[in-house]
């Protein structure tokens, strides 16, 4: 009986490992927590058709907004753990929402495998021209001589945490105005029916390009390629707002086998190292800043770490 129950084992093993050298052979489901429109879900399409060429196997882009990403989060940590669907690893709703609701839906330490990290982002702080600021120091000025007058919208939980940085940092009153995705937050803040915006350079670049929005600051110590002529925070004078940086990549359940974990960072690391995709990434503002799973691991625990701190400090929840 022994003898049988090893030769079952050893055929079921042999079966599973034949699967996974076969991953994947039908659709892949990418969970965006986005809608369209914005740096996620740009990001999403062009690593979803590189890896469909890859795969030979269509990669179905799943937009699922709502909840600053926790509905999207959510889907994806609630998957079946088998390699089919991959979720978007959004800074915000893995690191920062869960300090911010009191249930985002899933727990990140404990429901994700890293698989790779793929861009990495310095905020840059955007108006509607009819905001008299040209520079971060103008716009803390104005800020302060008008209280409760500037509003500032978010499409997710970094942006709008970036938001309260910059009220500690400059002592200024704004209020905030969240939105399910960068898609209706840009449309308002083009319409200018908010009137600021601390967002990843992909969804406001080309505006700012077109002069339909103004670029104030970047938060970080070095100008954005992208933006060549717009000053930094440590520029402006504000080095409490510099380093504010956004990551994004890619995360699947926590059950998924490690050799299917493995074949698809991988994938994603080949994928991020064709020119055609970093050409198109950087051509959105984003810089490619690839990171295998174990280094991407312990980069969201140290993360969930540092913003508990932040927003335990600026005191804000869930709108």
């Amino acid at each position: 009986m022994l003898k049988s129950f090893a030769v079952a084992l050893a055929l079921c093993l042999a079966g599973a490992a034949f699967a996974q050298d076969k991953f994947p052979d039908k659709p892949v489901r990418f969970i965006v927590p986005f809608p369209p429109g914005g740096g996620t879900d740009a990001l999403a399409r062009i690593l979803g058709a590189k890896l469909s060429e890859q795969w030979g196997q269509q990669v179905i882009i799943d937009n699922r907004a709502g909840a600053q990403g926790n509905i999207g989060t959510a889907a994806g940590a609630k998957a079946a753990p088998d390699g089919y669907t991959i979720t978007f690893a959004h800074q915000g709703a893995l690191v920062i929402n869960p300090h911010l609701y009191k249930d985002p839906g899933y727990d990140t330490l404990r429901d994700f495998a890293a698989v790779a990290r793929t861009t990495e982002m310095a905020f840059v702080a955007v108006a509607h021209p009819s905001v008299p600021a040209a520079n971060l120091r103008e716009l803390a000025q104005y800020a302060r001589q008008n209280p409760g007058k500037l509003t500032f919208a978010s499409t997710s939980a970094g942006p709008h945490i970036v938001g309260e940085l910059f009220k500690q940092a400059t002592g200024t009153d704004l209020v905030h105005v969240p939105y399910k995705g960068a898609g209706p937050a840009i449309n308002d803040l083009l319409g200018g029916q908010v009137l600021l915006m601390f967002s990843n350079p992909t969804s406001t670049v080309p505006h700012v390009k077109s002069g339909k929005l103004r670029a104030l600051g970047v938060m970080d110590t070095k100008r954005n390629p992208a933006l060549p002529d717009v000053p930094t925070a440590q520029e402006a004078g504000l080095p409490e707002l510099s380093n504010v940086i956004e990551w994004y990549g890619i995360v699947v359940p926590a059950a998924t086998p490690a050799p299917i974990v493995k074949r698809l960072g991988d994938s994603v690391l080949r994928a991020m190292s064709a020119p055609e995709v970093l050409e198109r990434i950087n051509g959105i503002g984003q810089t490619p800043s690839p990171l295998a799973a174990e280094e991407f691991a312990r980069m969201i625990r140290e993360d969930y770490a540092r913003w508990q701190r932040v927003v335990k400090a600026a005191g804000v929840k869930a709108e």
